[in-house]
């Protein structure tokens, strides 16, 4: 006898996402995303998901091998794709991370090849603002690769128009900001007191911040920036402080995920000098606590910040622009309170409901589509016969 619908729902089986992405052990927005996605669908009543990370241990005594390099790179991808051989075959979907270039070609192209090979479904998840110059200069591994998705998803209608451009169609899908650990302050009145907390690395092109700052002090003498983070470029810049005679900057270090809304708080403005960027949470981040927002317009960061409405844009490089809108802040305080409020109000846009929501949508679209694609096979073999 056929089953009745009521006992197909009780018996169905969960669908089996498995999360390729950076190890959870690393402080970034992709394996914090990764880690949200997995806790998400663990709750649910018809999915489960598993990780698989970008960068695994090895087990046991080979784990020397990661200790030596160029070797590391080797063992560690030879492992990566053994584990996706493993563990592929075991779900149903197959959602990677992507960044680009090596990382890419290392550890993306090969979960979407193996998805391909054993027919399961799979979403590419790509983040990085470098995406066009991947595109562009990686013709053989890049777009021919990211057409064996059966999905392609971004953050934001920067990378989406990117994509266009190399026939390939992106969904967007914001990244949730975890507003429930932010609290919105309105600074009156705002302070000279500044925060930057990228990664010290050339990208992120800290060294303007420290140059507008140098102006900034000009007017303020009282003026203090708080540097938090870590790179390789750490002693360089703390070398162009100390170039600049600047006073009262603080090199703090890296700063737990969990300890940001105490940053954010001790702050009264945010600078942001990126070269290249795409959705950075830490402006989404400074609209949640309230701290005014100048930055470059690299990359996506126009389609989440208004010019003069939600914070203030400048061009790459132009610290004198930054230092600029930093005094203007400072002397207009009014203009201060109706940037950050109206900064305050996109933040509905990011949440983990509309997220989540958005991810189970776009996970049930595959499958339906694989459903009406199997109903129309069936209907033509039907009439067929």
């Amino acid at each position: 006898m056929k089953p009745n619908s009521l006992q197909t729902a009780s018996t169905k089986a969960k669908t089996r996402v498995l999360i390729a992405a950076p190890s959870l052990d690393i402080l970034g927005g992709q394996s914090r995303q990764a880690a949200l996605l997995l806790e998400w669908l663990n709750r649910e009543n018809d999915w489960c998901a598993s990780f698989v990370p970008h960068n695994p241990r090895l087990p046991g005594a080979l784990r020397l091998l990661q200790r030596i390099k160029y070797v590391r790179t080797v063992v560690t991808s030879l492992w990566y794709w053994a584990l996706l051989l493993i563990r592929v075959r075991q779900c149903d979907l197959v959602h990677v991370f992507s960044a680009s270039y090596y990382s890419y070609l290392l550890s993306v192209m090969p979960a979407l090849f193996i998805a391909r090979l054993y027919g399961k479904k799979s979403v590419l998840n790509y983040h990085s603002g470098e995406a066009e110059d991947h595109l562009k200069n990686w013709r053989l591994t890049a777009a021919p690769t990211m057409k064996w998705a059966d999905a392609i998803v971004v953050q934001t209608g920067y990378l989406q128009s990117v994509f266009a451009k190399f026939g390939l169609k992106a969904k967007i899908i914001h990244s949730a900001v975890n507003l429930s650990q932010f609290v919105f302050q309105q600074r009156k009145p705002l302070q000279p007191v500044f925060l930057s907390n990228r990664l010290h690395e050339p990208l992120y092109n800290i060294g303007c911040i420290l140059r507008a700052f140098d102006l900034i002090q000009r007017r303020f003498p009282e003026a203090r920036l708080i540097v938090a983070g870590d790179g390789s470029e750490r002693a360089n810049l703390e070398a162009l402080a100390a170039e600049l005679r600047l006073k009262g900057v603080e090199f703090i270090g890296r700063v737990e995920y969990k300890d940001m809304p105490r940053l954010y708080d001790s702050a009264d403005i945010y600078l942001n000098a990126t070269n290249l960027d795409n959705l950075p949470s830490s402006i989404l981040e400074s609209y949640a606590a309230g701290l005014p927002v100048v930055t470059t317009n690299a990359g996506g960061i126009p389609y989440i910040l208004r010019h003069e409405e939600t914070g203030f844009l400048v061009e790459l490089n132009d610290h004198e622009a930054m230092a600029g809108n930093c005094i203007r802040l400072l002397e207009d305080q009014l203009l201060a309170e109706k940037i950050v409020t109206q900064a305050l109000r996109e933040c509905p846009k990011y949440t983990f409901e509309i997220e989540r929501e958005a991810w189970l949508g776009q996970y049930k679209t595959l499958f339906e589509r694989e459903l009406l694609a199997e109903d129309a096979s069936t209907s033509l073999t039907a009439a067929e016969r």
